[in-house]
């Protein structure tokens, strides 16, 4: 009984010590965790000496955006054998160094496969100076002045003359046109030059000539100052001074206020608004050589319908402007862009009340004109209500058709001026007949 009980007092003793030493055997003689993985990964690597992996060669770092979809094509996948792991005994510094002597040979390889198909070497995938067409020229040069805007300006021009109480006279009138439109290509020719940087980053003006640099910055300048200076000059000495006046007061309120003011208020839509509505007050000035009451309704007319055309037009590319930093009312006043529309739809019916009133039209151009403009109205109050890109975009296609339409119908139900003449003459006969009968 004795020596059973010094044989359990004694293990009871060594128990923890035996525990000490298997933790030490195990952690020198046992697997690890990480060398069981070390020996799974190495086993499968030299038992499978056929396992491979694709991988697609890096691009270069600088690559031509003109050569990105031959780049795309000439790629192909390049095969890569995955290296046997080297023996545990090699130390880690042999390991590193042949791995990047292996990653050095594979890049090559990967250089090698692709260049043979590519047909480019790296010196043509390089940023290069874009080399100016004279075919192109023409076309980069109508982008510039935006040459349907420009077109938009002479009929308006013309639509002023036209309505203008004299007679026509042809040289007058093509001398007019062409001053006007020169002036306008040189204001749109400074304002893409000015706006490069903010340009880029919208979607509808990111291919304009400047962007794109399909022309350099000192051509453009040059080019408005080709088409301002004889433009302003044609009107000033071929027409009269004070229409030249006025075509250069218009070039410096659309370079120089109506510009700037995109980027800090939306009072640049009332400002772009007086810009748009000088060039039939010019093309009445050019006839009559002085500023009457059927000038000032005539921009009265332009002025009002420029708020539900580009009030339209601007809310369908609210991300547009304000990716470009645009201080727009459709992206930061949206109610107050829908009712200034609305008001404004509704001022072109009082507008053309007011053209007989004026003595300018008959009393047809209001009855005619009414369901145009109730019709542009009712597309506006649609915008007003709905507040979507289906209402936005009928209202703008509506006043690209309004405005011609409107005009047309206007020049249609002009007074003659022997009508105009044959009064004046019956209030003159009056006067001296009244005059007689006062006399003794």
């Amino acid at each position: 009984g004795l020596f059973v009980w010094r044989l359990r007092s004694t293990g009871a003793r060594q128990i923890p010590c035996r525990f000490v030493h298997l933790y030490h055997m195990a952690s020198n003689r046992l697997i690890t965790f990480q060398y069981f993985n070390f020996l799974k990964r190495m086993y499968v690597t030299q038992c499978n000496k056929d396992l491979s992996q694709r991988a697609k060669p890096k691009s270069d770092s600088i690559v031509s955006p003109f050569h990105e979809l031959q780049q795309l094509d000439q790629e192909k996948k390049v095969v890569h054998k995955i290296s046997s792991v080297s023996p545990v005994h090699q130390s880690w510094s042999e390991m590193s160094s042949r791995n990047e002597l292996r990653e050095m040979k594979s890049a090559a390889e990967t250089e090698d496969s692709v260049i043979p198909g590519g047909a480019e070497s790296k010196e043509d995938r390089q940023w290069k100076e874009m080399k100016l067409q004279l075919d192109d020229l023409p076309g980069i040069l109508a982008r510039l002045s935006k040459i349907k805007l420009t077109a938009l300006v002479v009929s308006t021009a013309s639509a002023g003359f036209a309505m203008a109480p004299v007679p026509f006279e042809l040289t007058c009138f093509l001398l007019a046109s062409l001053g006007t439109g020169l002036a306008s290509c040189a204001a749109n020719s400074i304002n893409q030059f000015f706006e490069v940087p903010f340009d880029s980053n919208m979607n509808r003006t990111k291919n304009r000539p400047l962007v794109r640099g399909q022309i350099s910055p000192l051509l453009a300048v040059c080019f408005a100052a080709a088409c301002g200076i004889p433009g302003i000059a044609l009107l000033t000495l071929g027409v009269n001074p004070l229409t030249g006046a006025l075509g250069a007061f218009n070039i410096f309120l659309y370079t120089c206020c109506y510009t700037p003011l995109k980027r800090m208020s939306i009072a640049n839509t009332w400002v772009g608004a007086v810009v748009g509505a000088i060039p039939p007050v010019m093309g009445w000035t050019a006839a009559t050589g002085s500023l009457d009451a059927g000038a000032l309704l005539l921009g009265g007319i332009l002025y009002s319908w420029q708020f539900p055309h580009f009030n339209a037009l601007s809310w369908g590319l609210r991300e547009d402007y304000s990716r470009g930093g645009y201080c727009m009312m459709s992206v930061t006043h949206p109610g107050l862009c829908r009712r200034v529309a609305l008001r404004h739809c509704l001022a072109l019916i009082g507008l053309s009340t007011v053209a007989p009133v004026l003595n300018i039209t008959t009393w047809t151009f209001p009855v005619i004109s009414l369901p145009i403009n109730l019709y542009i109205s009712y597309l506006g109050f649609r915008f007003y209500r709905d507040a979507d890109r289906s209402s936005s975009r009928k209202l703008f296609f509506c006043s690209l058709w309004h405005l011609p339409m409107l005009l047309l119908v206007m020049f249609t139900c002009k007074k003659s001026v022997l009508e105009k003449e044959d009064k004046g003459k019956l209030r003159g006969g009056s006067h001296e007949m009244a005059m007689e009968i006062r006399l003794p």
